[in-house]
C-alpha cells in the first residue's frame, strides 16, 4: 500500500518534522524510522538487506541532513533498533508527482557503520516471539 511520508512514519509510531521530504524521526518506542531510497539497497549475505549511503549526498536539505546525522549517531550509539521506510521506486522518478512509501514492518535494522558521513544499516527479518511460534505448531 503507498502511503504519504507522514502516514509512513505514522505506522511506526513516529512523526518526520518534513512532512514532504523528512529523512528519519525516532518513534515513541525510541526505534530510529528511516526514509530510504531503492538505489542504495544491497544483499551482502543471505537474509541481510543493506541500506548504503551518505550524509553529503543530501547537500539540498541540510536541516534534514543535520538530523539524520544526530539520529544516526543515537542510533549507533545506543544500539536502537531501526524501521524502514522505502520511498516507491515508480513514483520516485514521476516529475510533479508527490512520491508514494510503504514500510517494511518484517524488517528491523541495526546501524553497523556511521562515520560521521557514510553510514550502512543491516535489515533483518524480525524473528517470531517463541511463545507465538510455539502455539503455531
Amino acid at each position: 500500500m503507498n502511503l504519504n511520508l507522514v502516514g509512513a512514519f505514522e505506522r511506526f509510531g513516529a512523526r518526520p518534522t518534513n512532512r514532504l521530504r523528512g529523512l528519519s524521526a525516532i518513534a515513541a518506542d525510541g526505534a530510529l524510522v528511516l526514509n530510504c531510497s531503492h538505489a542504495y539497497f544491497g544483499h551482502p549475505t543471505r537474509g541481510v538487506l543493506r541500506y548504503e549511503d551518505k550524509l553529503s549526498r543530501e547537500s539540498t536539505r541540510p536541516k534534514d541532513v543535520t538530523l539524520l546525522g544526530q539520529h544516526l549517531s543515537l542510533a549507533r550509539d545506543g544500539t536502537l533498533p531501526v524501521r524502514l521506510v522505502v520511498m516507491s521506486q515508480a513514483d520516485a522518478n514521476k516529475v510533479g508527482k508527490s512520491p508514494g512509501f510503504h514500510v517494511r514492518p518484517d524488517l528491523i535494522g541495526k546501524v553497523v557503520k556511521f562515520d560521521g558521513d557514510h553510514f550502512i544499516i543491516d535489515f533483518t527479518r524480525l524473528e517470531l516471539v517463541p511463545e507465538v511460534a510455539s502455539r503455531r505448531k
